[in-house]
């Protein structure tokens, strides 16, 4: 199996690559070239064999797999939650509870963030007009919702792992990376359900579900994550998500081209 990360990410998360070796091998491939002509030398380095994906690369993913390139997690996974109108048109479509997003401010305070960004950034808390940023891409609007924490669920096929609360110690953003704590949470069987019935509907392999978790107990899901990271996992869990993933992939490469039936 190989494993694609562009070289920055690839220094990043160099601890979790080393514990994928650990449970089977996973040769690196670090990989930046994104042109027309990259994506034909990649895909014909990569053609007939099975890919852990860890870039955000929607385009080039559906090219990979459209030349016979394995992908975990697959294109539509890529695209889907690389987009976060199309995340929220999901949660619409399975008729799940989401923050309602807009392709314009309808209202202010409101959040603005970019379709693309993850990790936290290009996310802005405008008061005003005036507090619009400067930047050439379109963005998406939320209301200001009020909530006790951010919760994250590590999802492996249609199986949830684990999850983890994150609260923001300083400004709005909860993400572990800007420095939010961190803490193991035990989902409710409405969430469960809900979590699983994205996993199930997108077909995914490895994915992160964030949700909003209001003072009420009720939750709003707010976005996807394609590739997750796992600092905050390894941070509040036992298990090592790294040797469950090769266990799954370890089953898809046995079963390829099929997989198992859905029967719950």
């Amino acid at each position: 199996m190989i494993v694609l990360y562009e070289t920055a990410a690839a220094h990043t998360n160099a601890g979790f690559i080393e514990e994928l070796n650990r449970f089977a091998v996973a040769d690196l491939l670090v990989w930046d070239d994104w042109s027309d002509e990259g994506l034909e030398s990649l895909a014909s380095q990569l053609k007939g064999q099975f890919v852990l994906f860890r870039v955000r690369r929607p385009h080039a993913s559906r090219f990979l797999e459209d030349r016979g390139v394995r992908l975990i997690n697959r294109a539509e996974v890529n695209r889907v939650a690389n987009d976060k109108w199309q995340s929220f048109q999901l949660f619409q479509l399975l008729g799940l509870p989401a923050i309602p997003t807009y392709r314009a401010a309808l209202e202010y305070p409101c959040i603005a963030k970019t379709e693309d960004g993850h990790g936290g950034v290009h996310v802005w808390l405008l008061e005003s007009e005036q507090d619009m940023p400067a930047v050439d891409v379109p963005l998406l609007y939320q209301p200001v919702v009020p909530h006790l924490a951010d919760v994250r669920a590590y999802v492996i096929g249609t199986e949830i792992v684990g999850a983890v609360k994150r609260s923001a110690q300083n400004g709005f953003k909860a993400n572990f990376s800007l420095g939010a704590s961190v803490e193991r949470f035990e989902l409710t069987a409405v969430q469960r359900m809900d979590v699983e019935k994205i996993a199930k509907a997108l077909h995914s392999d490895y994915i992160g579900v964030d949700f909003l978790l209001l003072d009420d107990g009720r939750h709003l899901f707010n976005e996807l994550e394609d590739p997750v990271g796992a600092r905050a996992f390894y941070q509040t869990h036992d298990d090592n998500i790294a040797q469950l993933l090769m266990q799954h992939i370890a089953k898809l490469e046995k079963e390829y081209p099929f997989r198992e039936p859905d029967l719950s």
